[in-house]
């Protein structure tokens, strides 16, 4: 069989697995405006998506649309980022939104050049705006769809880190033609690799897939296993007590200080603490007063 009827024959396969697994997820299906996708593709960075929900809801009632973002405080950006982690993507995320306040009159702009250019926007995010929220037919690459391609057509597993030629070439390679059917291709795949397909345990018997799956035929070889640096584990890391201090902080009334002592009386280890302080005010996430109180900046 050639590639190209293995293409066909994978579509058919899936399309019709998206009809009735695809979640329903508030930014989906047309209910958001593109400033709506982008928060959203924002937010899910290394985040699972069940978090992901409630706090894009809470923050799209807010701040509806990059104007409005771009007249918050950045205390209140900060505070409403709340557990999503990563919190200097809300501070990126609001120079995004000054800049297109600014340069196209709350507009997101709908090329691929102009969407790198903001604030915080990379490959992956600007191809999924043009993708799911301007319908353009545009390869999406991230680390599910290019688990699933790999395995699916190279049976091989992809080996993490930036995407490879290959894997970038294949993407391009086995994206449909028609804008509407690469959008939901780009949204099918991501999603298998997100519920079924997953890295290190995928449920191949759940999968549409699973008959015509290079990688399943082959017996899965070398499941999971990839070149990637050990993980890290969260409890005593730079991360927790980054996140102490700025939890402190939310749960204070707007423009309220910790006092030396209470930032002190966070965490045991001085040396650490006083690092961590550091970095999240050289982040621009905090602010140290002459006093050694902190607040979030004003």
């Amino acid at each position: 069989m050639s590639e190209a009827s293995d293409i066909a024959v994978v579509r058919s396969l899936l399309f019709p697995w998206w009809d009735g697994h695809a979640r329903d997820l508030p930014w989906r299906f047309g209910r958001t405006t593109p400033w709506g996708v982008l928060v959203s593709e924002v937010m899910s960075q290394q985040t699972q998506m069940s978090r992901v929900v409630p706090y894009w809801i809470a923050w799209m009632e807010v701040w509806p649309d990059a104007r409005a973002l771009s007249m918050a405080s950045s205390a209140e950006v900060i505070t409403a980022w709340g557990r999503l982690g990563y919190p200097r993507r809300a501070l990126r995320l609001q120079s995004c939104a000054r800049v297109v306040t600014e340069a196209y009159d709350d507009v997101l702009p709908r090329s691929y050049e102009e969407l790198t250019a903001l604030p915080g926007i990379g490959d992956y995010t600007a191809s999924a705006v043009m993708s799911f929220a301007y319908g353009e037919r545009i390869a999406v690459i991230d680390t599910n769809i290019r688990r699933v391609l790999s395995r699916v057509f190279l049976g091989i597993e992809s080996q993490g880190g930036t995407a490879s030629r290959e894997e970038r070439e294949l993407a391009a390679r086995v994206l449909p033609q028609d804008a509407d059917e690469s959008v939901t291709w780009n949204q099918t795949i991501m999603e298998l690799g997100a519920l079924v397909c997953s890295a290190k345990n995928p449920q191949c018997e759940q999968c549409p897939l699973a008959r015509v799956c290079a990688f399943n035929l082959a017996g899965k070889p070398g499941l999971g296993h990839k070149p990637t640096r050990p993980r890290q584990h969260f409890k005593g890391t730079d991360r927790q007590v980054r996140g102490l201090i700025l939890e402190a902080l939310r749960t204070l009334p707007s423009g309220s200080r910790i006092s030396h002592d209470d930032v002190a009386a966070l965490w045991p280890v001085t040396g650490q603490l006083d690092s961590c302080l550091a970095s999240l005010d050289e982040d621009g996430l905090i602010e140290i007063h002459p006093d050694s109180s902190v607040s979030f900046p004003s």
